[in-house]
């Protein structure tokens, strides 16, 4: 049974859209962190609008399905370590990448919980990039090597100059960091263990 704050942090009318509900349902049933909860939505918000930040403006074929589960479970595996919710770690990583394919999740949405941090990693696309740079931007963090990697795609896909995609994309994650002190305060709300 999961804890009341998990519940708030799943639901709270904070602006910030909805997990989906294949989502909610795991992170209920592992009794997951509410800080966890929070974090996965305000980074889930984030790749959404980067999403229909691509879809409009980029002729590029993606999963933007994909990225949203992705961005909505890439932490999953601090569930495992929960220190990592408050200091540095990646061994929720591969840990993450198990839980979701125990969970019967597929090995295409579940690589996000391994990927999203590991940009160069064989047979990383468009789809794994943008849940690391959603992941990056929901606190204002700019990775100008990500960043690249994100500009290299999408100009290759739409034969435009690198440069251009690189003015639209900073102009797009000024817009999105610009928010971040709001998602910040919105995760902070919530507790790093699962009990209330």
């Amino acid at each position: 049974m999961s804890s009341t704050a998990l519940r708030r942090a799943l639901t709270d009318n904070s602006g910030l859209r909805p997990l989906p509900e294949r989502v909610e349902v795991l992170l209920e049933s592992l009794d997951a962190p509410p800080r966890l909860g929070a974090h996965l939505r305000a980074v889930h918000d984030v790749a959404c609008e980067l999403v229909d930040w691509v879809r409009t403006n980029y002729g590029v074929t993606f999963d933007g399905d994909a990225v949203l589960f992705g961005a909505a479970t890439h932490d999953i595996g601090k569930v495992v370590h929960p220190e990592e919710l408050s200091g540095p770690g990646s061994e929720h990583e591969p840990d993450g990448y198990r839980l979701l394919l125990e969970h019967g999740v597929g090995e295409e949405l579940a690589r996000f919980a391994r990927t999203h941090a590991s940009w160069l990693e064989s047979g990383v696309g468009l789809e794994d990039l943008l849940v690391g740079l959603a992941d990056k931007i929901w606190k204002g963090k700019r990775v100008p090597e990500l960043e690249q990697l994100v500009v290299q795609q999408l100009a290759a896909a739409d034969s435009e100059q690198p440069w251009q995609v690189f003015m639209a994309l900073d102009d797009e994650l000024t817009r999105r960091a610009a928010d971040a002190d709001r998602r910040l305060a919105f995760q902070a709300d919530y507790p790093i263990t699962s009990r209330t």
